[in-house]
């Protein structure tokens, strides 16, 4: 099973919120997934990112590969 770590859109028309999951690669974008390590809300002026760093180090270790956009949101929080 080939697992990534991507992006759910939740939230309203206009004012998006994603949580940051770990799901299999086959998954829809809003479909089932395996755990949340965190959230990202993009529209907001302060704390925009939220994330458990060490689950997040810990499915990397596992093999799990991130979206180029939780790619990016990986290296701003330092992992």
């Amino acid at each position: 099973m080939a697992v990534r770590i991507r992006l759910r859109r939740e939230g309203r028309k206009g004012l998006p919120m994603y949580r940051i999951v770990v799901a299999d690669k086959e998954a829809p974008r809003d479909g089932r997934f395996i755990e949340t390590i965190g959230s990202y809300r993009p529209k907001q002026k302060d704390d925009q990112l939220t994330l458990n760093v060490e689950k997040a180090r810990e499915w990397i270790g596992k093999g799990a590969t991130p979206s180029e956009t939780v790619a990016s949101l990986l290296k701003k929080a330092g992992v």
